[in-house]
């Protein structure tokens, strides 16, 4: 006897808990396709940006990091302390040039800056001669400063005043410049600078051996 039921329909499981009849199932199969692309596409711009972000910080990192002072003989903490304030440093320099630390430190109405400069030479006794004739007849010899160093003042002709110490540990020559502004300077005075150039060529010297 023939069975006057209805046939089963094959019901295939659709998202978001509907049901689709088995004649269907290319429809939705291209549905979910749609889906999958857009669901693609919806991920992979925030995919991109983030890589985007984060090469910009990784380019800006060495400005960053070239701005900061990363001098290895004197830090800003101890410059501050020679030139009478806060001090901001930069080192700079490249590789087979002379490595230039400049801290400054701005007061009101006055710009104090001390300055250190070391270069590696062949011939490191000649180099410091060399370097030393800027200070003309002006120099004096400075005991227990490296392998040997020199003291001549570095006043400029713009009226402001400052010393200079040029010295060398072994291949290294360096010369330091503690400088202000101002001729009258109630901090930077004559016998201030003479203190602190030799503190600053002890230091530096001493971070060079």
């Amino acid at each position: 006897m023939a069975s006057n039921a209805a046939p089963q329909m094959h019901r295939t499981p659709f998202i978001e808990g509907f049901f689709l009849d088995e004649w269907d199932t290319t429809k939705a199969n291209r549905r979910l396709s749609g889906l999958s692309i857009f669901h693609s596409c919806f991920f992979l711009v925030p995919r991109r940006l983030t890589l985007l972000v984060l090469s910009v910080i990784c380019l800006a990192m060495p400005f960053a990091a070239h701005a900061e002072n990363t001098c290895p003989w004197l830090n800003e903490a101890t410059a501050g302390g020679l030139l009478g304030g806060d001090a901001v440093g930069i080192k700079t320099g490249a590789d087979g040039q002379p490595t230039v630390c400049t801290f400054t430190q701005q007061g009101t109405g006055v710009t104090r800056t001390l300055r250190v400069i070391v270069e590696i030479a062949p011939e490191p006794h000649a180099r410091m001669s060399a370097v030393a004739q800027v200070c003309g007849a002006d120099v004096l010899p400075i005991k227990a400063i490296g392998n040997e160093a020199l003291v001549c003042q570095a006043d400029d002709r713009k009226g402001g005043v400052g010393e200079r110490v040029v010295g060398r540990v072994r291949d290294q020559v360096f010369t330091i410049t503690i400088a202000s502004t101002l001729k009258v300077d109630p901090i930077l005075n004559r016998d201030a600078l003479k203190a602190r150039i030799y503190t600053a060529a002890e230091q530096v010297a001493g971070n060079l051996f």
